[in-house]
């Protein structure tokens, strides 16, 4: 009996270790809930980034005049450059500025969802954003991110167009510094906080709204995952169309930074040369995308927050 008493107490010891390792764990992830916060939106903006970068590809070529011009014709489509790039660079060219995308929307979705999460913690722990509140948080959010991300906006839009030969996402930094200085590194800013923050502000407010519509037996179910992609798609739809103006101000800035000298003469001559139309275009690729990588980035999001236990 005492050796069976003093196995026992060897034993507990083990048990009580493995326990408190358990314990320990979950006290860890519940002290760092910004942590979280952050990871399930790096992940969901990895996810998203990926599947879609050909559709962000050809809306920033569709927006240059330079890589607008194919066999003698100007102002080509959607299919008609998607075609082109497969045919000059194969199918990896639709991926063309892959690094800079990554390098821009993983920490960028990660600090946006981060943002998010810190400012309803503090402000709406007990109660759902009304829509104006939502549309505040999602600007609020976006323009933190969008602030810090600009230089890897501006190499990301360089990248892509077709018209720069950066061979890295360290070369191409070196370049714009050496060239252009921090003014360079920041080219942009302006229309791209008037694309994003407005975006987000009204993509969060729609896709809040359309989840209040949806049965909460729902989200409780196998369907929990489709319903909340199609709230996304709504809301990007909608926050896409309103946004793209700026999304045509803010490319041509980047591409040509020697060329304009602020906003308003960018403004002038898209209105000069094209006419409202021309704030359109690229609307087709750029609602395909947005839409899409919105909409999985919240999908994927809702559900790693359950499961690392934010909600």
């Amino acid at each position: 009996m005492k050796n069976d008493q003093k196995l026992g107490e060897k034993v507990a010891p083990e048990e009580v270790s493995e326990k408190s390792k358990e314990l320990s764990n979950k006290k860890w992830l519940e002290n760092y809930p910004v942590l979280k916060a952050f990871l399930a939106g790096s992940l969901s903006g990895t996810c998203s980034t990926v599947l879609f970068q050909p559709l962000d590809l050809v809306k920033t070529r569709l927006q240059n005049p330079a890589t607008n011009y194919i066999n003698g014709r100007n102002g080509v489509g959607m299919v008609t450059i998607f075609t082109n790039i497969i045919q000059k660079e194969q199918i990896k060219g639709l991926w063309k500025g892959m690094t800079p995308s990554l390098s821009r929307c993983v920490p960028g979705v990660g600090l946006y969802f981060c943002t998010l999460d810190v400012l309803k913690t503090n402000f709406f722990s007990d109660t759902t954003p009304r829509p104006l509140e939502s549309i505040g948080l999602g600007v609020v959010s976006r323009c933190i991110s969008g602030i810090i991300m600009i230089p890897m906006t501006v190499i990301k839009t360089r990248f892509e167009s077709g018209v720069y030969g950066y061979q890295s996402v360290n070369q191409a930094i070196k370049e714009i510094y050496r060239t252009e200085g921090l003014k360079g590194m920041t080219c942009g800013l302006v229309p791209t906080l008037i694309r994003d923050a407005p975006y987000s502000g009204l993509y969060l407010m729609f896709y809040t709204e359309c989840k209040k519509l949806v049965p909460k037996d729902l989200y409780n179910s196998p369907y929990t995952s489709p319903v909340h992609f199609t709230c996304g798609l709504t809301a990007g739809i909608l926050s896409s169309i309103v946004t793209q103006p700026a999304d045509v101000l803010k490319t041509k800035m980047q591409l040509y930074p020697h060329k304009f000298s602020g906003i308003w003469s960018v403004i002038v001559y898209v209105n000069t040369k094209y006419g409202v139309r021309g704030y359109f275009k690229g609307v087709v690729p750029r609602m395909l995308r947005r839409t899409l990588v919105t909409a999985m980035a919240w999908t994927v999001y809702e559900r790693l927050t359950n499961t690392f236990g934010l909600k």
